[in-house]
């Protein structure tokens, strides 16, 4: 059973990145993962379902570009996003996950659209170590909006955004969105 709350109402504050500005920050990102791996054969990304997909989709192109070698993509569904929280007994719903390559042994980039609370990233740690042992795992994540509620931190980061609790990070892409922009929207009281 899935459960859905209203969203609240919200007002645009300020556009904090451009499509261009985003391919940016990937091309910065890429060069950083490359820096920073050791062994690019065992290098894999894992998008966290909705957003984090298209960027690590995006980001395996780029490593391919520069390097010449394909970096395997695989897709995690955990059912539980930052405006979007279903849960059954207070854990996440798993399903529709997509990893066609083995995860054990493999440097793991875990990647979503934004860094939060923590509590989407620690489900989905939890769903991946369900797929294998990896050697180690990292996050990527596009924007850390701080506030969190666990002690999780992205190794690559694109962009800090300082938030209050009633503004909200809203990344917008075009595989899902039909748009290529990040904004800052604040949630309005009644």
């Amino acid at each position: 059973m899935r459960t859905t709350n209203a969203m609240p109402a919200t007002r645009e504050k300020a556009q904090l990145m451009s499509a261009s500005e985003i391919d940016r920050t990937l091309v910065r990102l890429a060069h950083e993962i490359l820096e920073k791996t050791e062994d690019l054969d065992k290098l894999a990304f894992i998008g966290i379902r909705r957003r984090g997909v298209p960027l690590a989709q995006r980001l395996a192109a780029k490593i391919e570009a520069l390097e010449g070698r394909q970096v395997p993509v695989g897709i995690l569904d955990i059912n539980l996003y930052r405006d979007d929280l279903s849960t059954v007994a207070n854990q996440p719903i798993v399903n529709a996950t997509e990893i066609s390559f083995a995860v054990t042994g493999k440097d793991v980039i875990l990647m979503d659209d934004v860094l939060y609370t923590g509590r989407t990233i620690r489900a989905a740690l939890d769903a991946l170590f369900d797929h294998g042992r990896p050697a180690r795992v990292q996050l990527l994540v596009l924007i850390d909006r701080g506030h969190r509620e666990l002690p999780i931190e992205a190794r690559y980061i694109g962009r800090v955004v300082q938030t209050s609790s009633q503004e909200i990070i809203e990344v917008k892409l075009r595989e899902i969105d039909g748009m290529e922009k990040v904004l800052l929207v604040e949630v309005e009281s009644n």
